[in-house]
């Protein structure tokens, strides 16, 4: 449906979109990378089903009868979005958008799993509600590039509500009005600093988990009649202002090709369990290793890098050298290229306490240091440069111009499920094949809602 600008605020121009969809409309290949993102995130919410975080969250969770996936206990509809949320990002494993960067899965599947329980919304509806807050959440991006990090804010908790909410509105098929209420209401209820980087403290796994909850109490309010702003993004004191003020929002990014091209589809998924920007360079440490390079004789490893990441992956300096958390060391550009260095991968195990007090890695991450590269294509790409600086003289080094798992170089099917596989065994569970089953049903748009009960612990 095509909406002249001008005639219209942002929120009544997507209400009218979202509208106008129904499951159809969803080319293959988005199927495709929402069945991908849903298998992705239920096994990063069973891989993180004992860890302390999530066991804090599910103990303050209101009583009721939704799931928690892979959990026994039934919690309130959005317990269970803050809950789920909260697992499916603690490990900083979930998929990423090169180009944001933002976390989709993590916020729309909570959201979607819940409003499919507590509206009975068959598993077409889901997956159109997936795909249509992926796509918000990643235009958003598009339209505020670096700048809500340079505010202070995580993009996905302050951005991920208005793509969750227009989710179950579509999934729900609300009307225009009450889709333009809700992505209103929503906008009140975004928050999300980004204050954990400077001691690795937890509240960057709740944001999704937060973003989810608050697009199901914008919905209920919205269906109920509750009014919200129409100008909730380009208005004075709307969100572009608020959560993006160095920038000029770039609003032809949300509807340019909007239904026709469907950006979402280059969602990344992650190979390694650590901030989306980390993934090259320790793709470069490892390629060093595999090439047998010697650690002895090193006097530094210098990276190159974008300077819109630096605050975030690189200062302060000493303190990513030897990170104090474990958490913490998910955040560390010299921890994760000491990882690949030193052990040639970045697993799970790899985050733990006894690795952030391992010599030999702290040795290594105690010389990595960085220089700015003012050529780097960030947010467009993701990269990766190391190099190795011997006494003696000699460089050794590694470049790579892009994330695996993104559009350069994809994860395929079979790389996802054995992902999957491999998180499922990490949570403990022996059920992984039956998982994986009812991934499959929900994500190829088969049955309703009934199926989500399966994901809920055995």
């Amino acid at each position: 449906m095509t909406v002249e600008p001008g005639t219209l605020t942002v929120s009544q121009r997507l209400a009218a979109w979202a509208s106008s969809l129904a499951p159809g409309d969803l080319p293959a290949a988005t199927v495709e990378k929402n069945r991908n993102i849903l298998v992705d995130i239920v096994g990063l919410c069973v891989a993180a089903r004992a860890q302390d975080y999530v066991i804090a969250a599910k103990t303050a969770a209101e009583p009721g009868d939704h799931i928690i996936i892979g959990h026994r206990e039934r919690v309130s509809p959005t317990s269970a979005a803050l809950v789920n949320g909260t697992a499916a990002h603690g490990e900083d494993f979930d998929d990423t958008f090169v180009g944001g960067p933002v976390h989709s899965g993590v916020v729309m599947v909570p959201a979607l799993l819940a409003a499919a329980q507590t509206y009975k919304l068959n598993n077409d509806r889901v997956v159109l509600g997936m795909a249509v807050g992926s796509e918000l959440l990643c235009r958003l991006a598009l339209t505020l590039p670096k700048a809500v990090h340079k505010a202070g804010f995580h993009p996905t908790a302050v951005l991920g509500g208005f793509g969750a909410v227009l989710g179950i509105c579509v999934a729900c098929e609300a009307d225009e009005k009450v889709t333009a209420d809700a992505l209103g209401i929503v906008g009140s209820m975004a928050s999300g600093i980004i204050e954990y980087l400077g001691d690795g403290s937890w509240t960057k796994r709740m944001h999704p988990g937060w973003a989810a909850q608050s697009a199901l109490r914008a919905y209920g309010m919205a269906r109920a009649g509750f009014v919200g702003p129409k100008a909730v993004f380009e208005g004075v004191h709307g969100a572009f202002s608020t959560f993006a003020p160095s920038i000029e929002p770039r609003t032809e990014q949300l509807f340019e090709g909007l239904g026709e091209r469907w950006v979402s589809e280059a969602i990344a998924f992650k190979s390694y369990p650590c901030g989306g920007m980390i993934q090259p360079y320790i793709d470069c440490a490892i390629q060093l290793k595999d090439r047998g390079v010697s650690l002895d004789g090193i006097t530094s490893v210098v990276c190159k890098t974008a300077e819109g990441i630096v605050h975030r992956l690189w200062e302060p300096l000493e303190l990513k050298r030897r990170p104090s958390t474990t958490y913490g060391a998910k955040f560390s550009t010299p921890f994760g290229v000491a990882l690949g260095l030193v052990r040639g991968h970045a697993h799970l195990h790899d985050y733990t306490e006894a690795a952030i007090r391992d010599d030999a890695l702290l040795k290594i991450a105690g010389i990595v240091d960085f220089e700015i590269d003012p050529d780097n294509p960030y947010p467009e790409q993701f990269t990766g440069h190391v190099r190795l600086v011997y006494g003696d003289g000699r460089i050794e080094e590694a470049e790579q111009g892009f994330m695996r798992g993104g559009a350069d170089a994809p994860l395929s099917r079979q790389e996802i499920e054995d992902k999957f596989r491999a998180n499922v065994d990490f949570g403990g569970c022996d059920n992984a094949e039956h998982l994986l089953f009812v991934c499959d049903q929900i994500g190829n748009q088969q049955g309703n809602f009934t199926l989500i009960e399966e994901l809920a612990g055995q």
